[in-house]
């Protein structure tokens, strides 16, 4: 799958769950599916990085589920979710030797992915009458993409 792809993809994923995309990305790059060695972002290769952002992943799922977590569209949590978006596109990019493009698309895949993952999380709590299995549909989804780009990589 091109790398352009895969960037706005795992953004997307960040727009969702922000911690998830790098949890993929540094599972995908321990595992050597995405060689960052030698690079500013070697530091993902590292075998205790997917399990630091696993457990930030792990918070933020549970987080999410909180009545006062605020909402991912307000300032801090979205620029989270765009630099988290950026940070994956380029550790996609940088594998590719398309850093530029992929930054883009994972900040692109960010936006897209806040604001549709906020339409979509809405109108399933609508039609579920609850918000808990809307939240869960969109955990399953954001952890659903993030594997399939990490195994694509």
């Amino acid at each position: 799958m091109p790398p352009l792809v895969l960037a706005l993809l795992i953004g997307g994923v960040a727009g969702l769950r922000s911690m998830t995309a790098p949890t993929a990305i540094a599972w995908a790059a321990a595992a050597g599916w995405l060689p960052l060695a030698g690079s500013w972002l070697g530091w993902m290769e590292w075998w205790g990085t997917p399990w630091i952002f696993t457990l930030l992943a792990i918070g933020e799922l549970v987080a999410d589920k909180l009545p006062t977590t605020p909402s991912r569209k307000a300032p801090p949590g979205f620029v989270g979710r765009l630099l988290s978006g950026a940070l994956c596109g380029a550790a996609i990019g940088l594998a590719a030797s398309s850093l530029p493009l992929c930054v883009a698309a994972g900040v692109l895949g960010a936006v897209l992915g806040t604001y549709g993952g906020h339409a979509a999380r809405m109108a399933l709590g609508r039609a579920f009458g609850t918000d808990l299995p809307a939240a869960l549909v969109e955990d399953l989804a954001a952890i659903g993409i993030a594997a399939f780009v990490a195994a694509s990589l």
